[in-house]
C-alpha cells in the first residue's frame, strides 16, 4: 500500500513531444487506491494530483502536487500522508526543484533536489526521524544529465508523448532519480482500448512498465497504465505488483483540464 503513489508516479522516446501540450495551471485529479488485502481488493486511501502556477523573481513555474492519504477508518492498521511536489517549467515540464515528504506507519522521510543544469548537478538533502525522535540529514550532490527527471515530472512528462506516433511494442528507457539514485524505466505502448471509469467511458493508450534492478514494482508486463487517447491523455486506471502484494488506482475526478 505505501508504494501506491510511487506506482502512479513512476508509471511514465519515439514518443517523445518537447512542448507541453497537456497539462493546463487549475487542473485537479483525483484517484482511489485500493490493495489486495486477504484475497479482496480493498480500497484503503485517496491520491491526489493537482497543478498551479507559481511566480518566481525571475519566471513563472508549474507547481505539480501529488498527495496520498488512507481513509481514517484505516489508519489505526496503516496511516499514510504522503506529500510529493515537483517546480518545472511551463512549457517543457523540465523540473528546477523537487520535494518529498512521507509519513507511513510511523516511518517518516524528506527528501529535496534542486536541479542545477549549469553545473550538471542536483543538490540533494535527504533527511528521516530516528526511533530515538532525533533527525538523521545527509546532503550530496548527483551527476546531472539533460533528461534526467524526478517522479512528479515523470508522470506528467508522460502525457506529453506523442503517443498516437507508437506501434504495438516500441519501448524507451529513460532516467529518473529516487532515493539519490538513477533509476532506469522502461515504458512499453501496448495498445488501445476502450474502458469505462468514474468519467465515463474512454478510449485510452495501454502502457506496461518495468524498472530496472528495482523491488518497487514485479514483473515486466504485470504493472499497466491506462491514458485517455486525447489531447489531455489523462492517467484513469493503474494496476500494480509489488513484493507484497498487488493493487489498483482508478480515476475519481478531474477537472481544470488544459483542452
Amino acid at each position: 500500500m505505501r508504494n501506491s503513489l510511487i506506482v502512479l508516479l513512476l508509471l511514465t522516446s519515439v514518443f517523445v513531444n518537447a512542448q507541453n501540450t497537456a497539462i493546463g495551471s487549475n487542473e485537479k485529479l483525483t484517484f482511489s487506491a485500493s490493495y489486495n488485502m486477504s484475497g479482496l481488493l480493498t480500497e484503503l486511501a485517496q491520491v491526489t494530483m493537482e497543478t498551479s502556477e507559481v511566480k518566481t523573481s525571475t519566471s513563472t513555474l508549474l507547481k505539480l502536487k501529488c498527495t496520498a492519504a488512507t481513509y481514517s477508518k484505516w489508519e489505526s492498521f496503516f496511516k499514510i500522508r504522503d506529500l510529493y511536489e515537483s517546480y518545472v517549467s511551463t512549457k517543457t515540464l523540465t523540473p528546477y526543484l523537487y520535494k518529498r515528504d512521507i509519513y507511513e506507519g510511523g516511518y517518516e522521510k524528506f527528501m529535496q533536489y534542486k536541479f542545477k543544469y549549469k553545473t550538471n548537478t542536483i543538490e540533494s538533502i535527504k533527511r528521516k526521524k530516528r526511533g530515538d525522535g532525533s533527525t538523521w540529514e545527509e546532503k550530496k550532490n548527483i551527476n546531472l544529465s539533460s533528461s534526467t527527471k524526478d517522479l512528479v515530472s515523470t508522470i506528467y512528462n508522460i502525457r506529453n508523448l506523442d503517443i498516437h506516433k507508437a506501434k504495438p511494442g516500441d519501448t524507451q528507457t529513460f532516467k529518473v532519480v529516487f532515493d539519490n539514485e538513477i533509476v532506469l524505466i522502461n515504458v512499453k505502448y501496448l495498445s488501445k482500448e476502450v474502458i469505462t471509469t468514474n468519467i465515463g467511458k474512454k478510449e485510452c493508450y495501454k502502457l506496461a512498465i518495468s524498472i530496472n534492478n528495482s523491488d518497487i514494482l514485479k514483473g515486466n508486463n504485470d504493472n499497466l497504465l491506462w491514458l485517455t487517447a486525447d489531447a489531455n491523455k489523462i492517467p484513469v486506471y493503474a494496476k500494480f505488483k509489488i513484493p507484497v502484494g498487488n493493487g489498483e488506482l482508478k480515476i475519481k475526478s478531474a477537472s481544470g483540464l488544459k483542452n
